[in-house]
C-alpha cells in the first residue's frame, strides 16, 4: 500500500513539470495505472481516475493520490466488516448465581 502511494504522489508529481512534452503525461498515466494495478490489484475507481488524466488541466490535479488513498480506504473497510461477520459472537455461557438469601430477623 505504502508503494503504490509513492507511484501515485510521483505520478501527479511528474504531471506538472512534462506538461510542456506532448506525450509524457499519458505516459506517466498509463505507467501509474499499470504500477497501480499491480500493486493494489484492480479496483474499479481506478477507471475514472485514468479517463480523468487525458483530460487537459485535469491531469495536473493529484488525482492518483486521491484514488489510491481512496481504494485503500475502502478495502480496509471491507476487511474490518468481513471480520466483524466472520467472527462468531462471544455468548457468556456460565450459569447464573442464585440469589443470595437475606439474614435471617
Amino acid at each position: 500500500m505504502i508503494v503504490a502511494l509513492v507511484v501515485a504522489v510521483a505520478a501527479d508529481a511528474l504531471q506538472i513539470p512534462f506538461q510542456a512534452v506532448p506525450v509524457a503525461p499519458e505516459v506517466i498515466d498509463v505507467v501509474a495505472m499499470a504500477l497501480t494495478i499491480g500493486l493494489l490489484g484492480f479496483h474499479v475507481l481506478l477507471l475514472p481516475t485514468f479517463v480523468v488524466e487525458f483530460i487537459p488541466l485535469v491531469d495536473m490535479l493529484p488525482t492518483w493520490t486521491g484514488c489510491v488513498v481512496a481504494v485503500i480506504a475502502l478495502r480496509k473497510r471491507a476487511q474490518r466488516a468481513e471480520h466483524e461477520i466472520s467472527a462468531p459472537p462471544i455468548v457468556d455461557v456460565t450459569p447464573p448465581k442464585p440469589p443470595r438469601a437475606l439474614p435471617p430477623p
